[in-house]
């Protein structure tokens, strides 16, 4: 008898029965299922309900949205001016995306691979930031915004929640870039590569689960912000979607069908690009979460 033989560990194997029960247990699919099946219900009948005001002829009260109108989408989109405020949320999005994801791979590149005296207390600082509401900065950023000629502009809307959006991106990537081994940044200095092309070819491919966090996130808040635009733009032709969105809601009426309308083309982007990064998204939380 060999030695690998003598020294492998004994298993107690399962009875048949015991594994039968294990997998038919009633109690463990109650105990899973059901609260599952609860939080299911309680994300999902809001956004039904939206679709069912928003689908469903002005006046009507069925709970199923028969015969399917899009008279809603028409009216939001044409007549209150959607068109131009889903364009400016696109607009302060997509440059508030790029910005901050560059920004946030040079500032976490530094605090990932230089050792410099307060560096710790950096990394702190930045935490304490997201404990800062944004109501607080509305004063000072509106003086500085006024005095630069930046309100009732984009510019204005770029740059603040740009702001906001950099010191968890910039955390988030120096605990991407730290999960990539320094030792193949030398291994191409050494066949003649600079720090920057290494850092090109080397470690910028391989961060691109990162990339598409940081991104998403300063995309989706960027869009959902509300604040903001309310308090830096007062021109309704640079009003993004969601100023727009509270519009519909009037004195002393409300258009419950524009409103579920507006809702759903306010949701739709947001749910889309969730969808397709959403692996990325979670792999590169993690990544940054956990190492550094």
């Amino acid at each position: 008898m060999s030695a690998d033989v003598m020294t492998r560990p004994r298993t107690r194997a399962l009875p048949q029965g015991a594994r039968r029960r294990r997998r038919r247990d009633p109690g463990r699919v109650l105990r899973l299922y059901v609260p599952l099946g609860l939080y299911l219900v309680f994300t999902l009948v809001p956004f039904y309900w939206m679709l069912v005001f928003a689908l469903r002829p002005a006046g009507s009260t069925d709970p199923v949205p028969w015969p399917i109108t899009f008279e809603h989408f028409e009216t939001v989109w044409n007549d209150i001016g959607y068109a131009v405020f889903f364009k400016n949320s696109v607009i302060v999005g997509v440059w508030s995306l790029l910005v901050t994801t560059v920004i946030a791979v040079m500032g976490g590149y530094a605090l990932s691979r230089y050792r410099f005296r307060g560096r710790s207390l950096f990394m702190v600082v930045l935490l304490c930031t997201q404990f800062i509401p944004g109501a607080m900065m509305l004063i000072p950023l509106f003086s500085i915004f006024k005095s630069l000629g930046l309100i009732n502009s984009l510019a204005s809307l770029i740059v603040a929640d740009t702001v906001f959006n950099l010191p968890l991106s910039i955390i988030l990537m120096s605990g991407f870039i730290s999960a990539v081994p320094f030792t193949v940044e030398e291994a191409a200095m050494v066949d003649g590569c600079t720090r920057f092309r290494g850092f090109l070819a080397i470690v910028l491919p391989q961060l691109r689960p990162g990339l598409i966090a940081v991104g998403s996130f300063a995309f989706i808040h960027t869009w959902n912000n509300f604040l903001f635009a309310l308090m830096f733009v007062s021109k309704q032709d640079s009003f993004t979607i969601p100023v727009g969105l509270s519009y519909t809601i009037g004195e002393y009426s409300a258009d419950f069908g524009a409103l579920a309308a507006g809702g759903v083309v306010a949701a739709l982007p947001v749910v889309c690009v969730f969808a397709v990064v959403q692996r990325y998204l979670v792999h590169g939380i993690s990544a940054g979460a956990v190492k550094g």
